[in-house]
């Protein structure tokens, strides 16, 4: 009976350690897991913070674009503009190009008319 008792707490003793060796081992990979998680986390953290900055830079270039547009719609205005005041400074162009040939043709009449009287 003291055998069998020994050979009991032997086999206890032993259990007991490897029982200790698991709960050794699965308390590392617990902080193996937790730090994996830390590291997840941080990487998550600065993509989130990444994405906040694209989301800023982009609200702002759409900003900039609706400026831009806004611009582009005065200059295409003062184009346009600027086109109908050369279509019409065209046409004053022309009448005075009629009006001084008309003269000349005039100051060509009178001008031998002129001399020879």
């Amino acid at each position: 009976l003291q055998l069998q008792a020994e050979q009991t707490c032997r086999q206890l003793v032993r259990t007991q350690e490897e029982h200790e060796q698991l709960l050794q081992a699965a308390v590392e990979q617990a902080e193996e897991l937790e730090q994996g998680l830390r590291n997840a986390e941080a990487v998550l953290a600065e993509r989130a913070a990444q994405l906040r900055d694209a989301q800023t830079q982009l609200s702002r270039n759409k900003l900039l674009i609706g400026e831009l547009r806004g611009e582009n719609r005065r200059f295409a205005m003062a184009l346009q503009a600027a086109e109908l005041k050369q279509k019409s400074m065209e046409g004053k162009n022309q009448l005075l190009e009629e009006q001084a040939s008309a003269l000349k043709q005039l100051i060509g009449k009178i001008t031998p008319a002129s001399l020879s009287g």
